[in-house]
C-alpha cells in the first residue's frame, strides 16, 4: 500500500519537537507513536523504528515516530523515561491532527521506552493498546537474581570457562568479589517484594499518592480523535462527528516518579492494571532485560495473574537479542505488530 511521509515539528511546553510521519493515503482509524527508549533518537538502534514505521505504513497503519525534550533534534532539556508523560501527550495531539480520521493509539516502547509507555497509557483514554518489547523493568536485586540465574549458572557449564580456569586466564578473585556483590544485592529484596505484592494491600493508595485523574481527562486535547465502536486499523472513517473517547477508570494521575514513590516494577504494575485496552508483550530469548522481566512475573502472583487476563498477549522471539538486530528478529516483529493492531 503506498504511504507518505514527512517531518513535524510541534510543541511540549515551549520546545518545539520534532517526528517523522508515515501515513498510509488510504484513511486510517487506528495509529501506532513510537515511544523511543534509552538515549535514542526517532531512527533507533539500526534504524529500527524507521523501518518498522514504514513496514506498517505499508500495511495501512499510520506511524508517528520522534524525539523527546532534549534529545536527537529536538529543543529542551534531556529528561528519562520517568518524566515523559508530556512528551507522549503532545505528541498524540499532533497524530491526531495530522491525521482526523484517528480514533484512538496504540504505544509502541521496547525497553524502557515500554516502561514510559505504561505510565502513560491509563491517563489518556485515545490509548487503545500498549506493544511492549522486553520492558525495563531494573531494581538492584531484581538484576543480580537474574544475571546469577541465567549467566553465572550458564557460565558453569560452558567448556570455554573450565578451559580459561583450569590454564590459570580466569581472575578467580575479581569473580568472587562480583559474585559476592550480586549474591548481597540479591537478597536485598524479596521476590514478592520486588514483583509488587504490596499492591494487594491498602497501600496502593500510598503508592500512587493519592492522587486521581477524573475519568475521560485528556479528552479535551482530542483534536476531534474521539473513541469509537469501529476501531480497526485502515478502516475508513465514518460521516458526521465521532464518539467521544469511552470513559475510563480513575486512573492514577502520574505513576511514573512521584516524590517516595513505590518501586519501579510496583508502578509498573500499578500502570498495568489500571490501563483496560490490549497489551501485546514481545521478549527476546537473549536478553537479561527480558529474562529479569520474566523472572519478576515468575516470582509475583499479582503479575502472573494479570498477564492470565484475555486481553494480554505474549509473544518469545527465542534467539533475538534486546535490539531484534538481525532482518529475520525486525521482520517478524513486524507482523506481529501488524497482525495484532488490526486485529481489534
Amino acid at each position: 500500500m503506498p504511504f507518505d511521509e514527512h517531518a513535524l515539528q510541534f510543541s511540549c511546553d515551549d520546545a518545539a519537537l520534532i517526528g517523522i510521519l508515515s501515513r498510509p493515503r488510504q484513511a486510517a482509524t487506528r495509529g501506532v507513536l513510537v515511544v523511543v527508549g534509552g538515549p535514542q533518537y526517532r531512527a533507533g538502534s539500526h534504524r529500527q523504528f524507521t523501518l518498522l514505521a514504514r513496514a506498517l505504513a505499508a500495511q495501512g497503519v499510520p506511524v508517528l515516530r520522534f524525539d523527546y525534550r532534549g534529545m536527537g533534534d529536538s529543543e529542551g532539556a534531556a529528561r528519562d523515561f520517568e518524566a515523559v508523560s508530556a512528551d507522549l501527550r503532545a505528541a498524540i495531539d499532533e497524530f491526531f491532527r495530522q491525521v482526523p480520521t484517528l480514533r484512538d493509539v496504540v504505544l509502541w516502547g521496547l525497553c524502557d521506552g515500554a516502561s514510559a509507555a505504561l505510565f502513560y497509557a491509563a491517563g489518556d483514554p485515545r490509548v487503545a493498546g500498549l506493544a511492549l518489547l522486553n520492558p525495563w523493568v531494573r531494581s538492584a536485586a531484581g538484576y543480580a537474581r537474574t544475571t546469577l540465574r541465567h549467566y553465572y549458572l550458564a557460565r558453569l557449564r560452558q567448556g570455554e570457562f573450565w578451559r580459561k580456569l583450569l590454564g590459570g586466564r580466569f581472575d578467580v578473585r575479581a569473580a568472587a568479589a562480583s559474585l559476592r556483590q550480586l549474591l548481597q544485592a540479591s537478597r536485598a529484596g524479596t521476590p514478592a517484594t520486588a514483583g509488587g505484592a504490596g499492591l494487594a494491600m491498602s497501600s496502593n493508595e500510598a503508592l500512587i499518592g493519592g492522587a486521581r485523574l477524573r475519568a475521560g481527562a485528556g479528552a479535551d486535547s482530542n483534536a476531534g480523535g474521539g473513541r469509537g465502536s469501529d476501531s480497526g486499523a485502515g478502516a475508513a472513517a465514518g460521516a458526521g462527528q465521532q464518539q467521544a473517547p469511552a470513559p475510563r477508570a480513575a486512573a492514577p494521575a502520574d505513576i511514573s516518579a512521584p516524590a517516595g514513590a513505590a518501586a519501579l516494577p510496583q508502578r509498573m504494575l500499578a500502570g498495568l492494571r489500571y490501563f483496560p485496552g490490549k497489551v501485546m508483550f514481545i521478549f527476546s530469548g537473549n536478553d537479561l532485560t527480558a529474562k529479569e522481566f520474566l523472572d519478576m512475573v515468575d516470582s509475583s502472583k499479582h503479575w502472573r495473574r494479570l498477564l492470565a487476563a484475555p486481553r494480554i498477549s505474549r509473544h518469545l522471539l527465542a534467539d533475538a537479542d534486546h535490539t531484534f538486530s538481525r532482518a529475520a528478529w525486525r521482520d517478524e516483529v513486524a507482523r506481529l505488530t501488524a497482525d495484532w493492531v488490526r486485529s481489534w
